[in-house]
């Protein structure tokens, strides 16, 4: 494919600049010059799709909960740092919209929640993109939640993710119609990349901090890095 989205990636919204996962990371990341963020969305215990990286909530806000028995209400009480509260996706897209910028969705399920949040979280970026020139990419290590959200979104662009990239990852791919593979930068080789590239596919690394390893990346034909070093790999990284 021809890689339409950009090339540097905001993590978690805004690196390690603001508190991961909120609005103010988002904002962050933009005001930055980002012109894309990535975030991972998972369902609340009211099914509310909300932006969290873990199950439990304790490492962000202190407060020790599971996020698939807390309400989105009972979430948004509490501080996911420097009082910033932890969004909805609704929240997230809206201001992803309104500055422009494009956003690579994790879908994050909680175990035993794989196929729910894959089908709620494609059908809600259906409804909040739907007049979009760039719509977002859905990706997650969970095929339980591709496949649902392949289901509920035929349309939508879906990204394989994955630590190592794994034997038989075409065949996982094809039958999903991912657009896109996504894999972590330590454990790539540049056979791999050449691979992926080859078979027609966005390659995408995370998480890269590095100039050196950006530019091993970029020479290797990888077409998008996300990073956390928002001040060392700046959005017209090259």
């Amino acid at each position: 494919m021809s890689w339409a989205y950009p090339r540097i990636v905001a993590h978690r919204g805004g690196g390690s600049l603001a508190p991961e996962n909120t609005l103010g990371a988002i904002r962050t990341g933009a005001a930055r010059g980002f012109r894309g963020v990535e975030f991972d969305v998972m369902l609340a215990g009211d099914a509310t799709p909300v932006l969290i990286h873990d199950e439990t909530t304790e490492r962000t806000t202190g407060v020790k909960g599971e996020v698939a028995k807390l309400s989105l209400v009972q979430l948004q009480e509490l501080n996911a740092g420097k009082n910033e509260k932890i969004p909805s996706f609704r929240q997230a897209a809206e201001l992803c919209r309104s500055l422009g910028v494009w956003a690579n969705v994790e879908i994050k399920p909680a175990k035993g929640y794989e196929r729910e949040t894959g089908e709620a979280v494609a059908r809600m970026a259906r409804e909040l993109w739907r007049d979009a020139a760039q719509r977002p990419v859905l990706s997650s290590f969970s095929v339980a939640a591709l496949e649902a959200a392949r289901a509920a979104a035929p349309e939508a662009a879906l990204g394989y993710l994955v630590d190592e990239i794994p034997p038989g990852w075409q065949t996982v791919m094809q039958r999903l119609q991912c657009v896109s593979l996504h894999c972590n930068q330590k454990k790539l080789t540049q056979d791999q990349a050449k691979d992926a590239i080859g078979a027609g596919y966005g390659l995408l690394c995370w998480t890269v901090n590095e100039i050196a390893a950006a530019q091993r990346l970029f020479g290797w034909g990888v077409d998008c890095l996300v990073t956390d070093a928002l001040d060392v790999i700046g959005p017209e990284f090259r």
